[in-house]
């Protein structure tokens, strides 16, 4: 796989500088293009140590506008990374929309590494490359550049560059004995980086091996590279837009039909039991024991690193905030957080619609409860229109992987739906409109979303058939009876959190 990049290759200075220049040029055009762009660029480097990735970076700071370039080299996770799921720094510090991001020993570090190591299996890096393939391709599939570069030595090369680097007094603090210490393991380093390649390199995230031995050479390949890819992908981009336009264009002649809206079909919602409820002293007694309970279960938690994370979804009026507040009124203020989701800013507009709730997450031993959450992909944007069928249709699994993620890294996971029937809802909302203190929360988007009641439940039920795993099944709750709600929602998140210290006994 490497022999063609062991050819010893080289480009002369007066050629190199020749087209530098115009190479230049013709990067920061493209990097001002680049700024109004629907997409960010992802370039990834990886490969040999001392086969010039750090330096091959640096120029590309040098020749291009920094301002516009996040960089992000990674070592051993820190205390706070190793609390959340692996992903989350990278996820952290992905580039916005009409950005580059440079990423140096990335999500490919580890397994190459310890696959070279003998830490772990074949099986096993290849089921970490798999999570890869998976975080790679859901971040193509909102927009997003990729282009990898694997920067090869041979190994010959590889010792000449790293005593090279050390005679000079300016470049030795680069050359550890980590470095020699890898070189002595070359050939298991590159039997593990041609598995890596062989199972990484797709279409929409493709691998470039450099030869690394000369600069220039290098610099030429990796720039001309990078040019060239922003500039199809930008192409492609602006003829997909035009494409679309065009078919949403009507034909001449023709009356534009509103599409019809779903009317309500049988689903796992019609199935509940709404006539449930619990009332008077009953309901208080239930509600302190449950508090307690949580209470004393969240020290535990804490105690042991156990990390919650809470959703609720549900109906306008259902009462969700009714039943958040009975929960975090158990909890510590300092250890728990309500994350409110509504529209996205500005900011989170720029990146994927999943950075905003991966940068949520908490440190271990701590709750997060989010009010809304990821959910509106296959409910608001799907009922709304506000993101494709394609869009929505493959959120299914990226939700779950995202769930997966967090429950691997040992997150208490759960779950709410709070169902109310129609009828219910429109005597909440009338009571809404006549409380001074409650009329706030009752808008006119409450009113359009109740004449889609057919297409939200229809969504609702794809939703729990698709989402609803054995790590983070969804718990509907039938709450028509509002005590009824709080004491199953607070059971159920004691029952969970319970079951998870007894596995971590």
């Amino acid at each position: 796989m490497f022999e063609a990049a062991e050819l010893g290759r080289k480009v002369g200075r007066e050629e190199f500088d020749a087209v530098a220049p115009q190479l230049r040029t013709e990067l920061l055009e493209l990097q001002q293009r680049l700024r109004a762009a629907d997409f960010p660029v992802i370039i990834i480097f990886a490969g040999v140590d001392g086969a010039g990735k750090n330096e091959t970076v640096n120029l590309l700071n040098e020749w291009m506008d920094p301002r516009w370039i996040v960089t992000r080299a990674y070592g051993a996770p820190s205390d706070e990374e190793r609390e959340r799921p692996e992903y989350w720094r990278y996820w952290r510090d992905l580039p916005a929309k009409g950005k580059l991001g440079l990423f140096l020993s990335s999500w490919y570090h580890r397994p190459v590494l310890n696959r070279a190591q003998g830490n772990i299996t074949v099986a096993e890096m290849d089921e970490e490359l798999d999570r890869i393939v998976h975080f790679e391709q859901t971040l193509s599939d909102e927009g997003a550049l990729i282009i990898k570069f694997w920067m090869h030595l041979s190994e010959k090369a590889q010792k000449k560059r790293l005593k090279k680097l050390e005679e000079d007094p300016l470049t030795a603090w680069q050359v550890s004995e980590t470095d020699w210490k890898h070189w002595k393991m070359y050939d298991k380093f590159i039997a593990a980086a041609e598995r890596v390649i062989r199972h990484s390199s797709k279409s929409h995230a493709l691998w470039h091996i450099v030869e690394g031995a000369d600069a220039r050479y290098r610099t030429s390949v990796v720039l001309n590279t990078v040019k060239d890819a922003i500039l199809r992908h930008l192409e492609s981009r602006e003829l997909a837009k035009k494409i679309v336009a065009e078919m949403k264009k009507p034909a001449k002649g023709k009356k534009v039909e509103k599409p019809k809206l779903l009317t309500a079909q049988p689903s796992i919602l019609s199935s509940l039991d709404m006539t449930q409820a619990v009332e008077g002293d009953d309901y208080n007694r239930q509600l302190q024991e449950q508090r307690g309970r949580l209470s004393q279960l969240h020290r535990k938690a804490k105690e042991k690193g156990v990390s919650t994370v809470l959703v609720f979804e549900g109906w306008d009026a259902a009462g969700k905030g009714g039943t958040i507040r009975r929960l975090t009124s158990a909890l510590n203020a300092r250890d728990s957080q309500v994350i409110p989701i509504a529209a996205p800013t500005e900011e989170e507009r720029a990146q994927h619609y999943l950075w905003r709730f991966w940068r949520h997450l908490s440190r271990s031993g701590r709750v997060t409860i989010f009010d809304r959450s990821w959910y509106g992909r296959v409910l608001v944007e799907r009922v709304e229109g506000f993101c494709s069928e394609e869009a929505w249709q493959r959120a299914y699994g990226e939700i779950n992987d995202l769930e997966e993620q967090m429950t691997q890294a040992g997150t208490v996971v759960c779950k709410f739906w709070l169902h109310i029937t129609s009828e219910e809802q429109l005597a909440r909302f009338e009571q809404r409109g006549q409380i001074e203190y409650k009329k706030w929360k009752l808008t006119d988007e409450d009113w359009r979303n109740r004449e889609k009641w057919g297409d939200y439940e229809a969504a609702v039920n794809d939703m729990v058939e698709k989402t609803s795993t054995r790590t983070a099944p969804w718990t509907l709750i039938e709450a028509n009876n509002k005590p009824f709600a709080r004491v199953k929602v607070l059971t159920t998140v004691c029952d969970a959190l319970e079951a998870a210290l007894k596995k971590r006994k």
